[in-house]
């Protein structure tokens, strides 16, 4: 196929697809920038490229709303990434959190104010979609992507990169953000390497109003008894999502976690009307974030919080910014201007997200090591748990912390030394 029939389909199919015409660039068919993933990364992603005034193509392999394996919790981070005027869908406001040492010594704490909400992902993913394409982003479901492509036949000049989809089609972009989740075909693209794998088992039980009742407004966290393993309970009315996650490796011991956890909980008797796995891959510090004009964000990316395994948050915020650097690649007239703007992406990234992570693994090895320390500090030193919710609420972050106060500095340490000398 020559590259005159490439862009001829190219035009053809962005015609299909929301008439796409000369973009920043003046070329027909090609779009200024493509998002890859219609998650969280994804559709922030799409949503602040096309407020910036660019045509925004967004790309998702499933049909809307899908099932994601996930707890659904809406922190302060995530709210305050959401687009302007965005309503959340929450099913329920939490005031309460249950901790416990795999099923021993539990506590709870109360706050007066809300700590965090709770969604159900097929709604709240496809509300994000609706927001996208109302400021402007073309949508198309049902669409695999095989590959990108930034040089060759299928590639016209040195300013495009071609989308190559499942059924052969090719897409052309001034910029592409791949926001395909944890087994990214963009992020292999562009070299993304992960440091941790975990594997997050789920169900969804529905429960009769009595039991519903008992949860309302509380959640309950499970410092479990595999290295590095919690379960959690998030109630969303008539719904409760039980789940645990630990480190990849032993599956069958992590779904006996689950079932004892939920036996230990007297939820053993309701059927699941969902049960479901998801592995979750954080990155490895120094791996890159772009290559040419491609880059990525959210679980393609490895980008989620090491200890907790939060990742919506992280979504959010590397989405929006992946968005908001993409319209500066796609108006990028050179591979240098391109690289710099990539470059300014990957310094953004790692400047918030990276030292949130870097805090964050810090503390999965020692809660690896000492889960019953950082249970007694949770629920019995005040000011750990005044952090705790300010964290959820978003006023601070884990970084922040560490960042601009010498006793968190101090405390980290000292954890660390506690951590080590367990180990």
């Amino acid at each position: 196929m020559s590259s005159d029939d490439v862009r001829d389909e190219g035009g053809q199919a962005a015609q299909e697809t929301g008439g796409a015409d000369a973009g920043s660039g003046g070329q027909a068919g090609v779009w200024d920038v493509v998002v890859v993933g219609a998650g969280p990364a994804g559709a922030s992603a799409a949503h602040a490229a096309a407020v910036a005034g660019r045509r925004v193509l967004l790309l998702e392999k499933a049909e809307l709303p899908r099932y994601k394996t996930c707890g659904g919790g809406i922190i302060g981070p995530s709210r305050d990434a959401l687009p302007p005027g965005f309503v959340l869908p929450l099913k329920d406001r939490i005031h309460a959190v249950t901790f416990s040492l795999d099923g021993k010594f539990a506590r709870t704490r109360r706050s007066k104010g809300m700590l965090f909400g709770l969604v159900d992902r097929p709604e709240f993913d496809a509300a994000l979609v609706a927001a996208a394409e109302k400021a402007g982003a073309t949508v198309r479901t049902g669409t695999a992507v095989a590959r990108v492509e930034q040089h060759g036949a299928a590639v016209p000049d040195r300013r495009t990169v071609a989308v190559v989809l499942a059924d052969g089609e090719v897409v052309l972009a001034r910029a592409v953000v791949g926001a395909d989740g944890s087994a990214s075909r963009i992020g292999a693209h562009v070299g993304v390497e992960m440091d941790q794998v975990d594997l997050g088992l789920e169900a969804e039980i529905p429960v009769p109003d009595t039991v519903a009742e008992d949860w309302k407004g509380r959640v309950l966290i499970d410092w479990g008894p595999l290295p590095g393993s919690y379960g959690w309970v998030f109630p969303k009315g008539d719904r409760l999502t039980v789940g645990v996650i630990s480190a990849k490796g032993d599956g069958a011991a992590t779904k006996r976690y689950l079932e004892d956890f939920i036996a230990r909980l007297g939820l053993a008797g309701f059927e699941p009307e969902v049960s479901s796995g998801h592995l979750t891959r954080c990155r490895k510090p120094d791996s890159p974030l772009s290559r040419g004009r491609v880059l990525v964000a959210g679980d393609a990316a490895g980008l989620l919080e090491p200890w907790t395994r939060e990742g919506i948050s992280f979504a959010l915020r590397s989405g929006r910014l992946a968005g908001e650097w993409a319209v500066r690649i796609a108006e990028a007239q050179d591979a240098v201007d391109a690289r710099r703007q990539a470059l300014n992406y990957a310094f953004a990234v790692k400047a918030g997200l990276g030292v949130e992570m870097a805090v964050g693994k810090r503390m999965l090895t020692v809660f690896e090591s000492r889960p019953g320390l950082l249970q007694a500090i949770l629920t019995g030193f005040r000011p750990a748990w005044r952090t705790f919710a300010r964290i959820t609420r978003g006023s601070t972050t884990l970084g922040d912390l560490v960042r601009t106060h010498p006793l968190a500095r101090r405390a980290l340490h000292t954890l660390d030394r506690r951590g080590a000398g367990r180990g």
